[in-house]
């Protein structure tokens, strides 16, 4: 991702709120599969990840970015930006 487009898209996700947000149990395979249907909906999303320290968190936004295949293109404090181009979407423009 070129440090530009990174800057346009922080610019567009700063009205969006998060659409998934992780509970106690972590990153969950239900969690991944809200991810992925908001990813291939939106391209762009925030996600709350509700860890105790920095190091989980870091440890769960890899998770979560591996499993998805999506970019992280922020991330602030407990929330992360996403974004994963969407095959369909591209067909219907």
């Amino acid at each position: 991702m070129t440090p530009e487009l990174r800057r346009q898209l922080r610019a567009k996700a700063h009205k969006l709120k998060p659409v998934v947000i992780t509970g106690q149990a972590g990153v969950t395979p239900g969690v991944l599969g809200e991810i992925n249907l908001a990813l291939d909906h939106h391209e762009l999303i925030k996600v709350r990840v509700n860890a105790s320290n920095r190091e989980a968190r870091a440890e769960m936004t890899a998770l979560i970015c591996g499993e998805s295949g999506a970019e992280l293109v922020q991330s602030l404090g407990h929330v992360i930006t996403l974004f994963r181009k969407s095959p369909e979407r591209g067909k219907k423009g």
